[in-house]
């Protein structure tokens, strides 16, 4: 079975559209086409139903999908597992601003513990700039929200629930059966158009054919964050964005009637080629969650 096909196949089930999963993996739309009708062939079934531009997965590709990212996920971690482990003096990690202020400062300690002799520095940055500086060369890998790119390899750490919040006293916290419809009259707080994020969330009330109030629209979760704890409206966020202030009470999940189930993926990623294969799986141990 090619993986080439069944990443293909994976992308356009993400992403709900041949054209992205194309722009995703730097192919032309075309390409992906093949890819899946390959697929298809090699399997004997039909994954996805088309109509026109839209397409929806079969009963067989739904239960496909799952088994399909075990077997790119399996045969990533052989491809990795074989690869020579190397301790080098120094370790540049990139990381997503949000999951340095919220996730990676909490195991550094430990990082500098079991690696005491290795000198390392943590660049910021948004998840995009995070895989230039991966590419070139300027960190050894980096921990961000999904990117893609040919030259790059990663491995998915862990998912990521993204849950709509408001601050105290908000309305919503007083009505006992919210749905979309209630939250898309309300001031929402959209970041970083045309992430993965942004794409799931806008894709939540386009299919439902409800229009969100959007009030603002900032390009990163940080500041989305602190708008929202500023009472300028509501939003959703990843789970590890908030933790500290869902702790502390300065911010309140709201669950949706009927529940609504989303999540963004933070990976490692790194130059093909360039692993550091005991940091590799370090991190995978400590973002288990």
């Amino acid at each position: 079975m090619n993986i080439e096909n069944i990443e293909a196949f994976i992308y356009v089930c993400q992403l709900g559209s041949f054209n992205k999963a194309a722009e995703a993996l730097f192919l032309t739309q075309p390409s992906v086409t093949a890819r899946i009708q390959s697929l298809e062939r090699e399997m004997n079934l039909k994954l996805f139903n088309r109509n026109g531009k839209n397409i929806s997965l079969t009963d067989k590709g739904e239960y496909f999908f799952p088994h399909a990212q075990k077997i790119l996920q399996s045969y990533q971690d052989a491809k990795y597992g074989m690869q020579q482990v190397v301790l080098p003096n120094e370790l540049n990690i990139g990381s997503a601003l949000s999951i340095s202020n919220n996730v990676l400062h909490t195991i550094l300690p430990e990082i500098k513990s079991q690696f005491n002799n290795v000198r390392i520095k943590i660049v910021t940055g948004h998840s995009k700039d995070i895989l230039n500086k991966v590419i070139s060369k300027e960190v050894d890998f980096g921990i961000v929200r999904t990117e893609t790119h040919p030259q790059v390899e990663s491995i998915l750490l862990y998912e990521d629930p993204i849950h709509l919040f408001v601050p105290p006293g908000h309305e919503l916290l007083n009505q006992c059966k919210i749905t979309l419809e209630n939250v898309g009259k309300q001031p929402l707080i959209f970041f970083d158009y045309g992430s993965m994020d942004w794409l799931y969330i806008h894709r939540l009330f386009s299919s439902n054919l409800i229009t969100p109030n959007i009030a603002l629209e900032v390009d990163n979760m940080e500041t989305a964050k602190n708008l929202l704890l500023q009472g300028m409206g509501i939003s959703f966020l990843p789970e590890h964005c908030v933790k500290k202030e869902l702790e502390k009470g300065q911010l309140f999940r709201v669950a949706l009637t009927p529940p609504i189930k989303m999540n963004i993926n933070i990976d490692l990623i790194y130059l093909k080629g360039r692993s550091k294969t005991i940091f590799i799986d370090f991190f995978k141990d400590k973002f288990k969650m």
